[in-house]
């Protein structure tokens, strides 16, 4: 038994979207406790060169290990995942350091049928072509099609899940995607935001594609982890503390739309990194 076995969790996003990340963490670890870095004074990833992005992983990292002695450690952003993942499992190899992009291409390969992925995103992670190569390192032979659907992350930041406004910003980002003869079966959220907003595109796009969220992918993955190097917690009582790089004011009055509940302020505590 390690002696890391009751450490925190480290779940590091540049901003909330990492919150279905968490939340579905806490839905499948009833006794682990965990810690949550928003770099909010430097978001969004999605604008930054890869060397910044890498530069700005490291930093959290660094900072979750050394001062808040975390087991494990989710790169709950796809960017970073995109960017920094590599650089960081090489620096912090001592402890389990995971994306969010490889477990959801991995349900993506294992769930299709007629070999052609879609996967919605963010610009800069379709520009890293990320989710391109992870599958075609699972299965050559898969095609992939992806979107940049940015403005789903306003709606949800904004808290519009539903509503004709955002059924419509859906069907336009969709249509594109679904309209040819060889549509793809399986879609890739590929945005930390876009889980709860997965409601209103399972409507539009019917029974016939299979949606996959990076959140229950990473959740999964993360216990298969844990267990494989017995890192599960001992303890039947779980914490989390959470951490911005930014005002905290911004993140709580958002976060309730994630978590589904309000944070206390003294829950949320500012630091610099």
């Amino acid at each position: 038994m390690s002696h890391l076995n009751d450490a925190p969790i480290g779940v590091f996003d540049s901003g909330i979207g990492g919150l279905t990340v968490l939340k579905a963490l806490w839905e499948k670890f009833p006794t682990e406790s965990f810690v949550y870095l928003a770099d909010t004074a430097r978001i969004p990833y999605g604008t930054k060169s890869p060397e910044a992005v890498t530069q700005y992983a490291q930093q959290i990292c660094g900072q979750l290990i050394r001062h808040h002695r975390i087991k494990a450690l989710i790169v709950a952003c796809n960017t970073a995942s995109a960017h920094a993942l590599p650089t960081l499992q090489q620096e912090f190899s001592t402890i389990p350091v995971l994306g969010v992009i490889m477990p959801s291409a991995m349900a993506a390969v294992s769930a299709t049928q007629n070999q052609h992925i879609a996967v919605i995103a963010t610009e800069g992670t379709v520009r890293s072509r990320a989710y391109e190569h992870a599958i075609a390192a699972l299965n050559k032979n898969v095609r992939v099609t992806t979107q940049a659907c940015s403005l789903l992350v306003s709606l949800v930041e904004e808290g519009w899940l539903e509503g004709e406004i955002t059924d419509r910003i859906i069907e336009r980002y969709l249509h594109s995607l679904f309209k040819e003869n060889n549509t793809p079966d399986t879609l890739i959220l590929g945005c930390t935001h876009f889980p709860l907003l997965k409601p209103r595109i399972e409507y539009y796009l019917g029974k016939s594609v299979f949606v996959i969220d990076s959140a229950s992918n990473v959740a999964n993955e993360t216990l298969h982890v844990l267990q494989q190097r017995e890192l599960l917690s001992t303890q039947t009582r779980k914490s989390t503390q959470f951490l911005v790089t930014d005002s905290p004011e911004r993140f709580i009055a958002t976060a309730n739309i994630f978590l589904g509940e309000t944070l206390a302020e003294n829950t949320v505590q500012h630091i610099s990194v």
